[in-house]
């Protein structure tokens, strides 16, 4: 679930692309809190100057962290084929189930840093809002081209189920949520 994407800005610097794939992966199997910079930037291989440098406080380090993280789901749904509204619901479902039984799974990114992260007026927390609005409504415009007679209260469920499943991923079975998302879709995307 949890990614690095190749730095795109052919100007950033080499060292800014270390200190945020460490991050990436530390903050992902530890937590935020729970690592500090010092850590990151010994890992990383960078001098504390570099790191302030590109991140003016860990904070800025996490919110690059989250940002990353919602442009590799808006890539991955954005490069889906074109295909009828409901299937690429379903393939969105299974892509997810895909990745929490691939194993070294830890729970979403997203919820994992909202926890920590309690104030919704952090851009921290600002930034995860924006991730679920995007997604809620990426769900909602293709339950509406299904002709859903309610797609944002479908919508609603759907991001439910998806928060819902990927906490279960990580505090139960993983085995169990790809027929967990079979049926939950059957039930949910029945014709109405």
């Amino acid at each position: 679930m949890n990614k690095t994407v190749p730095q795109t800005d052919p100007g950033a610097s080499p060292a800014r692309r270390r200190l945020l794939d460490t991050a990436t992966r530390l903050f992902y199997a530890e937590g935020i809190r729970g690592v500090g910079i010092d850590r990151i930037i010994a890992e990383a291989g960078a001098a504390k100057a570099t790191f302030y440098n590109h991140f003016p406080s860990k904070d800025d380090l996490v919110l690059a962290y989250i940002e990353e993280q919602d442009q590799l789901g808006r890539k991955a749904v954005s490069e889906l084929p074109k295909q009828p509204p409901l299937q690429t619901i379903t393939v969105i479902f299974g892509r997810i189930s895909a990745a929490v039984v691939g194993g070294d799974y830890r729970g979403c990114p997203f919820l994992n840093a909202a926890a920590e992260y309690p104030d919704a007026k952090s851009p921290v927390r600002q930034a995860i809002n924006a991730q679920r609005a995007w997604f809620h409504g990426v769900l909602s415009k293709l339950l509406a081209a299904d002709g859903d007679p309610a797609p944002s209260a479908t919508a609603s469920l759907l991001v439910a189920l998806y928060d819902g499943l990927l906490e279960i991923a990580y505090l139960d079975d993983p085995a169990r949520v790809p027929a967990l998302v079979e049926e939950a879709l059957r039930r949910l995307l029945a014709r109405r």
